[in-house]
């Protein structure tokens, strides 16, 4: 967390900013551990500053700002990162600021909780060597079940791990997994390699419309409350999880069997063992 809808509800909620010029780009001072800024803070805001703000765009869980220079910001929030227009929820764990004008947008704020997120300024080389087709995936709104198959389908891992590997899809996480193969009716434990043409036919189906759902309510806001979009206000899809967090109650498809968790790959996986069978 965030996976893709909330970074893609990160993307849109910055393009207030495109058009603007970069005034000052600073660290922010933080008395948690400092996250990753690269290049060095100078030499970044040696870079950016007179710049302006060409597009925001995604590349699978991490938002890009690109200037009219060629390069390109990426912030990749990782686990408790936000990217803010409105002021951040807190201070104390505000990491970085863009300063603009002639936006209706004024700041930019990478907030981070646990420090686990990064900010980057690259050329449009390092961007196309760090973001190579070899090191990340097709985007997972844009992937075909071909490609799907063709990625995923000699595996012998279970799907569900499958599907967090980002070489191979771009942007789906340990929530919407769990989200997709309940909608598609697939085990999460099943071996891709096992999985018939049909199946990844409805896993391709099911990714489009649960992540495009969870986009249309502005991602999810989980009980610890970390997530926001660009205005700190939080999304709605939690109220639409079918198993994710559901441990126990009813399935909201079949409604006769309780919603189940294990364990795959240290991460948590929910699924119903009547509509989700292994066969």
């Amino acid at each position: 967390m965030p996976e893709l809808p909330e970074v893609e509800t990160m993307r849109r909620g910055l393009l207030p900013i495109v058009g603007g010029r970069i005034d000052d780009a600073c660290r922010t001072p933080c008395p948690r551990k400092p996250i990753a800024i690269t290049p060095r803070i100078d030499h970044f805001r040696r870079r950016v500053v007179g710049c302006r703000v060409d597009s925001i765009g995604r590349v699978g869980k991490r938002v890009i700002v690109r200037l009219d220079s060629g390069d390109a910001i990426v912030l990749e929030p990782r686990m408790t990162g936000l990217v803010l227009l409105a002021d951040p929820p807190t201070r104390d764990h505000l990491r970085f600021r863009l300063a603009l004008s002639n936006a209706p947008a004024g700041e930019l704020f990478y907030w981070d909780r646990r420090g686990l997120g990064s900010v980057r300024l690259l050329s449009p080389e390092q961007f196309a060597e760090v973001f190579s087709p070899e090191r990340i995936g097709p985007d997972a709104l844009a992937i075909t079940s071909e490609e799907l198959q063709e990625r995923l389908g000699t595996s012998r891992r279970a799907i569900k791990v499958a599907l967090l590997d980002q070489r191979a899809v771009a942007g789906i996480g340990n929530l919407y997994a769990s989200e997709i193969l309940h909608l598609a009716e697939v085990h999460p434990a099943k071996r891709c390699d096992l999985l018939r043409a049909r199946q990844w036919q409805r896993i391709q189906t099911a990714i489009g419309q649960i992540l495009n759902d969870a986009i249309a309510h502005e991602g999810s806001t989980l009980s610890d409350g970390t997530y926001r979009n660009a205005l700190n206000q939080q999304g709605g899809y939690q109220h639409h999880h079918q198993v994710y967090d559901r441990e126990g109650q009813p399935c909201p498809r079949c409604k006769t069997e309780p919603v189940i968790r294990i364990v795959q790959a240290q991460r948590s996986t929910f699924y119903c063992r009547r509509c989700q069978t292994k066969k």
